[in-house]
């Protein structure tokens, strides 16, 4: 008897497939679709990604970031990206889109083959749901870092290279990642801000820069061999062949910009590249000064030991 049940067993395997070999069979053919079709669509969306990246780094006009970037441009600001620069945005987007679309690619597989399996699908969203909930809190910071990244590299507001005004760090940008920024001051040290911190930038790199000198001269000084003084200093410098190509307009002597106790204040003001903007107008503080001094213009006697030079006052100039 014993025997007898040990045969009906080993027959209730066979007969089990037997009846379930065709629903088996469909089911795991739709697997093996549903998992074939999810690797063709990563590779072709990986593809297609790259090409892109690979115009957006190479080409002229970048192409993911034109709508952008053609809302975010003035009428003076450069329309070409330097190569570095806009390489380092391609390859962070190209990063982010290839992410973000393997993990919508895999959900959805995952989804498809466990509701195949005939799985419950409401408790594993609701899982879904609460974990996410509690990583979202969790990681915050962290996703709001991201998050601000891919806007800072989307609206192009600053690159490697560019001199920046953060706040707390001001600098060369050496790195822009998506979660941190890194950057240089003038003393050396390197800043590593999180994307997520910065509340405001501003960029003395982009398209133009405008030297805005501030000149102290005495109160008895001749104000009007004093501005055509600036002025011929300003047209001497845009004419000269070594500086012709770092300034992009005509130098103009303002006149009088402010007039305090102990010296009254001349302004000249000359728009450079935005690279040569500090040695402009280190150069034009230098012949100024070697003017004036040829001129006999005096300048203003110290008040209460502070002293007062070209260029000095005038808080916000640049240069």
């Amino acid at each position: 008897m014993n025997r007898l049940v040990a045969m009906s067993g080993v027959n209730a395997v066979p007969a089990w497939l037997a009846e379930r070999g065709e629903a088996i069979g469909i089911t795991s053919a739709k697997i093996l679709v549903i998992v074939l079709a999810a690797l063709v669509t990563r590779l072709l969306l990986h593809r297609a990604i790259g090409r892109l990246t690979a115009r957006t780094a190479s080409g002229d006009t970048p192409v993911i970031l034109r709508p952008l970037s053609a809302r975010a441009r003035n009428s003076l600001r450069d329309s070409v990206i330097p190569s570095e620069r806009r390489t380092q945005r391609a390859a962070a987007i190209g990063s982010v889109l290839r992410s973000f679309a393997s993990i919508v690619i895999l959900a959805i597989t995952v989804v498809l083959i466990l509701g195949e399996l005939g799985i419950n699908l409401t408790p594993i969203v609701a899982s879904a749901g609460v974990v996410g909930v509690a990583l979202g809190f969790g990681a915050q910071n962290l996703v709001k870092d991201f998050l601000s990244g891919i806007g800072l590299i989307l609206e192009d507001q600053y690159g490697v290279g560019d001199v920046v005004d953060l706040g707390e760090a001001s600098g060369t940008i050496e790195g822009v990642g998506l979660r941190t920024t890194r950057l240089r001051d003038n003393a050396g040290v390197v800043w590593y801000v999180r994307n997520g911190e910065i509340i405001r930038v501003g960029n003395k790199s982009q398209g133009y820069a405008q030297v805005i000198l501030d000149v102290p001269v005495a109160h008895e000084t001749d104000l009007d061999l004093a501005r055509q003084a600036m002025q011929a200093v300003g047209d001497a410098l845009v004419r000269d062949e070594d500086w012709a190509d770092k300034v992009l307009g005509e130098a103009e002597s303002l006149g009088v910009e402010q007039i305090t106790a102990g010296a009254i204040i001349l302004r000249l003001q000359v728009r450079t590249n935005t690279a040569d903007q500090w040695r402009v107008a280190r150069e034009l503080r230098l012949r100024i000064a070697q003017r004036f001094s040829e001129l006999d213009i005096a300048s203003p006697m110290p008040i209460m030991g502070m002293g007062m030079g070209i260029g000095d006052p005038g808080p916000g100039c640049t240069g």
